[in-house]
């Protein structure tokens, strides 16, 4: 199973080390899924990480060890050239669904933008996918 984790996604996992989106690295690290990332999507992690509201919590080492390990252990791939398959109201959101879109992945996000379109892409919030994640690994140990 691959999926595509916002940017909000990764630092709400960041910031509280036992929500859901936490839960969901420590699963991708533990190999439940393939985490797949680009340029675009590190970029925007990048400069969010520098906000100065979140530098009071992720420090600046911190924030380019984050980046390291995601650069080097998720499955970075090229970002789509082409539209996404649906846009998005929020159009800086849309080469995240060209990008699941591209790799045939779960959208992983806890944007309003994003799920409201969960009829036509697969997207879903954080817990959702975790729950997921756990039925998949019940049905394949039963």
């Amino acid at each position: 199973m691959r999926a595509v984790l916002d940017v909000n996604v990764i630092i709400s996992g960041l910031l509280s080390p036992l929500g859901n989106a936490a839960q969901l690295l420590k699963a991708w690290e533990r190999g439940e899924f393939e985490l797949i990332a680009s340029a675009a999507l590190l970029d925007e992690l990048a400069r969010a990480l520098d906000y100065p509201k979140l530098r009071r919590y992720i420090s600046e080492q911190e924030a380019q060890r984050v980046l390291q390990w995601l650069t080097e252990s998720a499955t970075v791939v090229g970002d789509p050239a082409g539209p996404p398959p649906v846009r998005s109201n929020d159009p800086g959101d849309d080469y995240l669904i060209a990008l699941a879109a591209s790799r045939q992945a779960h959208l992983v996000s806890g944007d309003k933008h994003l799920l409201e379109l969960g009829g036509q892409i697969p997207v879903v919030e954080p817990a959702l996918f975790l729950k997921t994640l756990i039925e998949r690994q019940a049905d394949t140990s039963a």
